[in-house]
């Protein structure tokens, strides 16, 4: 198999798909190469994204004078402005990473983090604990999951979101503790009930205050003993995290999860079962573990290749990349993502986006398959679907309109100059699908016009990325 075949694998799986600049280049390199280079670009601590400062930007600044009452207390007029303020920060901060993973070289951080923001996955209207917990995962993405499990944990916008801070001695809360363990660390089946309420007990005081910061209550802690897991003692929430971080088991459901996102939607139990044990082995260190993944021969084995079906946001992020443009209205993006089924920073539930098939249903398929014309602005859309004023950001109408994006046509344009006429649909093809009906290049031959090279890239281009092969990477 060649170079820019294997490349091309790599770069979806390890990152958002190939910008532009790398088509000419991919089989020039062999996959080692680029992962070094992948690896290399990834290395330095990511720049926080700061939406909102601790003042939340002005926010708590207007509303300081009553700063110290509930939100209970504020006035209709005060709340109204505090929830339209943190809905254009969570746009505004979903804008933002956006463009991270489109432009930033550190892709296989931004796609790292893209996978922890579902692993993790919070909903939290409070766009400065959502901030916060985004920085978290960025900054640990490639690191240890245990130290990001253990900052996940005390984070605000977890905290809130599960309902801790109503976890209190003689009155314990269980979802926070159950979704830890569910979710978080070793998967259902793998604990009991009284795990599940012994556990609760020890994050009994775990909360945070109105920055964000973490707090212990220790008059609202629980200082008996508990039994978690085979384990007895006064624990707090710290040593349970530490008592499922112990357990094989959470190598194994961590390991699996991410064998299903990088490689393949279907388990292969001997690979999971090595890439488990040299996990756990390595205290839960995640660059080794990525390492093992992309450089190992069966990753790059055909039937890995072309098998997964993108995600809303990679595809999005793979099409600008390609393509560079500058969409002028964040709150478009916003809503073309919602009609195709994920919003960042919107998850349906705890248990985040299930992924694989579900994103394509008769609707969304035919709304992917027209997103580059929107984008190109040759379609108009007319996004509706179910009323959800959170993802909406207050905005409830229907938006029926073109997109309004520049595209750069330049790069791509530029990178086929040399490329006879004849030979451009299956260039293009083979650059931009990993897998292929023996009918596409006879179909694509009819989008080249005659003397026209520059037009015949657009016309291909946008009909390459209309194709359901272009659904898969």
């Amino acid at each position: 198999m060649s170079n820019a075949r294997n490349n091309l694998h790599l770069l979806w799986r390890a990152g958002f798909g190939p910008a532009v600049e790398q088509l000419n280049e991919l089989d020039r390199y062999n996959p080692r190469q680029y992962w070094s280079a992948l690896v290399k670009a990834s290395e330095k601590p990511p720049t926080p994204i700061e939406v909102a400062n601790n003042a939340i930007d002005g926010l708590v600044m207007g509303v300081q004078t009553f700063a110290e009452l509930s939100k209970r207390e504020l006035d209709p007029d005060q709340r109204k402005e505090l929830q339209q303020r943190n809905r254009n920060g969570i746009r505004d901060l979903n804008s933002i990473w956006m463009s991270k993973m489109v432009n930033s070289s550190a892709q296989l951080r931004e796609k790292m983090a893209f996978f922890w923001h579902g692993h993790f996955a919070c909903r939290n209207l409070n766009v400065l604990y959502q901030q916060q917990l985004l920085n978290i995962i960025r900054q640990h993405a490639l690191g240890n999951f245990g130290t990001m499990l253990k900052a996940v944990s005390r984070s605000a916008a977890m905290l809130n979101f599960l309902n801790n801070q109503q976890n209190r001695k003689d009155h314990p809360n269980e979802n926070f503790a159950r979704e830890v363990m569910e979710l978080f660390t070793i998967g259902r089946g793998n604990y009991s009930e009284t795990d599940v309420k012994e556990a609760a007990r020890a994050f009994t005081g775990w909360t945070s205050n109105f920055q964000g910061e973490f707090l212990f209550r220790r008059f609202q802690h629980d200082f008996g003993t508990k039994n978690v897991l085979g384990r007895s003692g006064n624990f707090e929430g710290e040593e349970v995290l530490n008592i499922l971080l112990e357990e094989k088991k959470t190598a194994v459901y961590i390991t699996t999860k991410l064998y299903r996102f990088l490689v393949n939607e279907i388990p292969d139990a001997k690979h999971i079962q090595w890439l488990s044990d040299r996990f756990y082995k390595n205290g839960y260190e995640i660059g080794p573990l990525l390492e093992d993944i992309f450089t190992s021969d069966w990753f790059f084995e055909s039937k890995h290749i072309g098998t997964r079906i993108k995600s809303p946001i990679e595809l999005l992020a793979g099409i600008r990349r390609l393509l560079p443009m500058q969409i002028e209205e964040a709150s478009g993006q916003l809503l073309l993502q919602r009609g195709l089924g994920q919003v960042l920073f919107y998850p349906p539930n705890v248990a985040g986006w299930p992924g694989g098939k579900t994103w394509i249903d008769s609707s969304s398929l035919m709304l992917r398959m027209r997103v580059p014309r929107l984008l190109l602005g040759e379609d108009e859309w007319n996004i509706g679907g179910k009323t959800d004023d959170d993802v909406q950001m207050g905005m409830m109408q229907r938006l029926q309109n073109r997109l309004e994006a520049k595209v750069d046509w330049m790069p791509l344009l530029s990178s086929f100059q040399k490329v006879p006429l004849e030979k451009l649909p299956a260039q293009l093809s083979d650059l931009l699908l990993q897998t292929q009906r023996a009918q596409t290049i006879a179909l694509l031959k009819s989008y080249v016009v005659a003397a026209d090279r520059d037009a015949s890239i657009r016309k291909l281009t946008a009909h390459i990325l209309s194709t359901p092969e272009y659904q898969l990477c």
